[in-house]
């Protein structure tokens, strides 16, 4: 029965390579550290791009034991950045190209049971080969470097599964099928009558079906294909409820037995030319891009903070799709995109640039390790064949679209381009469409694009971005047009049916190249920052649920009659999901109801609120020299009043806000979490432009991020805290120098 064992721990690293370090066991001068691990800490900005563009050295001490002697034995690699040669006792045993997929190597047959311990080494070159996708040419995004996901030791018999495939059938009909493709390695040429028994069950409850298959085994075979018909009262996955089962199969051939799990999920996906469908049901796609990177560690956060990111996206801003742009992802967030109902575009690694024979060949291969990694995610809907905005490569696009195909016909294919006319190779035209400039029309006609006589299925991949860098500190008035781009956009996009939805760029804020951004080395393209902190436009998503889920009511405004170019806050633009809305400035209550602009937005489900002077006396609230005055927004709903937003004329200094996202963390492999600091006023409101220096103090077995002080950013700003591989508590001082101090206690178990 195969074993498979996480060795995230203990590793020792060097950041400065020479030549001939491969071939040593001495680990003197070596860091010990723990994975995920980026080969070096980055400023939040402000820093060279090259830092961590190096060769560096990871060494473990292997200890297996004996009884293990004769398995098949590999390592397990989810992803290192970006070439990766693996040794053991100074032998070469592999090496892998690309950054963003898994590989593996295998170790048994250069392994030493003679030998106390064996000593691995894994060589990492993050500097931007140019002959490595995603590199090449100008990149809008950092890569960083080191060994910033998993490894793990897996440990077999003989005869094992390589991997399985799962198909669903008919899921739309009472009796539903599965087909299941099992690919089975046969390391020692193995002969003899076997069986496979596949078992699909609720996700740690009943079984579903169970069903068993003699086969006979011999070496020229390595795959097999089983059907599975009449399964009854299966639940679908769908955005709401996001039904999962475990599959697993199970071989035996004499003593020889292996067992392979998974989750799936039963659904279908479809894009077609009036729209999207899934199950049957037409749904507008409203989806963000995400990058998979975080201030100081780059791409090497771990399990518990790539889940986070799915439970944002999916819980805060109420997003249905996201985009893994421009890489495939973490195993850990696509799982969470599973469990929380959030479809995923998942596409092959780059930006714009394509290079030669050689490189094409390391995407094609990308390509390969991602989709077969991932084919079983019921939330993947559709596969990116084509690097991000290159231009046409017939010949090249014709062989990655022939290769999804191959390797998964249940899916459809899209390439993203940002050229019009551009020959249509996938099933989905994916557009990069950035005409908005605030004046032109918020998207093209499909046709207009596509140059063709006939609609086709169609997809938005994203907009506004770099037309509109916005931070999260910016004045009102451009954060207020920063919001209306994005809703002006998922506005047109819902009333054209030939438009499956809109994927904006992009959800967080990234570190970025001197190519690119602001010239801090961050592209402020998010709807939320670097930290994760909401920016107003990420209203605009989050007010498209009903209020029975979440009352939503968010004004566009600090609320400072000065702070506008024209003074006043109208016209005030409210990102809500109520009925309607009355307003109080200072002691008077305007009886006026204010309702939802339903006519000027018709194309999303929750229109905002806009109050300007038809709504409301300008020479009471908006007048220029006039006493300033509190003020209460309330949202109604049904005619209950569900949710208030209240405003201080006088805001102050007052409270110093700190949360966590958890508690609790695990202290056997590294674990993190993030605080958010906030700095609010006496309605608890962000202070928007507050310079306030905050100190951080760690005692316990953790570790924090970054610096241990910083500047509040836009009233707010977020650390994450890691663990150590220690139990016990973690303290986590948080000292304001106007606002005194606060504790975090998180305990690491």
């Amino acid at each position: 029965m195969r074993k498979i064992i996480e060795i995230n721990n203990g590793w020792y690293y060097k950041s400065d390579y020479q030549s001939g370090l491969e071939l040593q066991d001495d680990l003197e001068g070596f860091e010990k550290i723990n994975l995920p691990h980026t080969n070096i800490e980055v400023p939040y900005n402000y820093f060279d791009e090259e830092m961590f563009q190096f060769t560096s050295c990871y060494k473990y001490p292997l200890n297996i034991p004996k009884e293990f002697k004769n398995k098949i034995i590999y390592l397990h690699f989810e992803g290192v950045m970006a070439y990766a040669r693996v040794y053991l006792n100074g032998h070469l045993l592999g090496e892998h190209k690309g950054g963003y997929t898994p590989f593996r190597i295998r170790i048994d047959q250069a392994y030493s049971f003679e030998t106390e311990t064996n000593m691995l080494t894994v060589i990492v070159d993050s500097t931007e080969l140019e002959g490595i996708p995603p590199f090449g040419g100008q990149i809008d995004y950092l890569t960083y470097g080191g060994i910033y996901r998993e490894v793990s030791l897996g440990i077999y018999d003989d005869l094992l599964i390589k991997n399985i495939k799962v198909e669903t059938e008919d899921v739309l009909k009472a009796e539903k099928s599965v087909r299941v493709k099992v690919f089975l390695e046969n390391g020692r040429h193995v002969k003899g009558n076997g069986s496979f028994q596949i078992v699909i069950k609720e996700t740690g409850e009943r079984v579903v079906h169970i069903k068993s298959f003699d086969v006979q085994i011999d070496p020229e075979h390595d795959a097999w294909e089983f059907t599975l018909d009449g399964l009854k009262d299966i639940k679908l996955w769908s955005l709401d409820q996001p039904n999962l089962y475990e599959i697993l199969v199970e071989l035996t051939l004499d003593d020889h037995t292996d067992q392979y799990c998974d989750r799936i999920g039963f659904r279908k996906a479809e894009f077609k030319e009036d729209g999207f469908y899934l199950n049957g049901e037409r749904l507008k796609i409203i989806g963000l891009n995400r990058h998979q990177s975080y201030p100081y560690v780059g791409y090497a956060m771990p399990k518990r903070v790539q889940e986070k990111d799915a439970d944002i996206l999916k819980n805060e801003l109420h997003v249905n799709m996201v985009r893994t742009s421009h890489y495939s992802q973490s195993k850990h967030f696509l799982n969470r995109c599973d469990q929380l109902g959030l479809l995923v575009f998942e596409e092959l690694p780059g930006w714009q640039h394509l290079g030669d024979a050689g490189w094409k060949e390391i995407a094609k291969e990308n390509l390969r390790e991602m989709i077969e990694r991932d084919w079983n995610h019921p939330s993947i809907v559709i596969w990116g064949v084509r690097v991000n905005e290159s231009r046409d490569d017939d010949e090249f696009y014709a062989e990655t679209n022939r290769i999804a195909k191959q390797l998964d016909p249940t899916r459809q294919t899209g390439g993203v381009r940002y050229i019009t006319g551009s020959n249509l190779l996938e099933d989905v035209y994916t557009f990069n469409d950035f005409i908005h400039n605030g004046e032109e029309k918020p998207l093209r006609d499909q046709q207009e694009v596509t140059g063709l006589s006939h609609k086709v299925p169609y997809l938005v991949t994203e907009f506004n971005g770099h037309m509109y860098p916005t931070k999260r500190f910016d004045q009102e008035e451009r954060q207020m047009e920063h919001s209306l781009r994005y809703l002006r956009i998922l506005n047109a996009a819902g009333l054209d049916d030939s438009i499956s939805g809109t994927i904006g760029w992009c959800a967080f804020d990234y570190n970025t190249h001197k190519d690119f951004g602001s010239g801090d080395r961050i592209c402020y393209h998010g709807v939320m920052d670097m930290f994760r902190i909401p920016k107003f436009a990420s209203y605009v998503y989050k007010s498209q649920i009903s209020p029975e889920i979440e009352p939503v009511l968010e004004p566009v405004t600090f609320w400072a009659r000065g702070e506008r170019s024209i003074g006043g806050v109208i016209p005030l633009v409210i990102y809500t999901n109520c009925d309607y809305l009355q307003l109080q400035f200072g002691k008077e209550k305007l009886e006026e109801k204010i309702y939802p602009e339903k006519d000027e937005y018709k194309g999303v489900p929750y229109p905002p609120v806009i109050i300007d002077c038809s709504a409301i006396n300008p020479e009471v609230v908006g007048a220029w020299g006039l006493t300033w005055e509190d003020a209460v927004i309330t949202g109604y709903y049904r005619d209950q009043a569900i949710i208030e937003k209240r405003f201080c004329k006088n805001p102050l200094p007052t409270e110093l806000f700190v949360t966590a996202d958890d508690l609790t963390l695990d202290s056997s492999q590294k674990d993190a979490t993030r605080i958010i600091i906030k700095v609010l006023d006496q309605c608890g409101n962000l202070l928007p432009f507050i310079d306030e220096i905050i100190k951080l103090e760690l005692n316990g077995p953790g570790r924090l991020q970054g610096p241990k002080e910083v500047v509040v950013k836009g009233g707010a700003i977020a650390v994450w805290v890691e663990t150590i591989n220690e139990a016990g508590r973690i303290d986590v001082i948080i000292c304001s120098q106007s606002l005194g101090e606060k504790r975090v206690s998180i305990e690491a178990k």
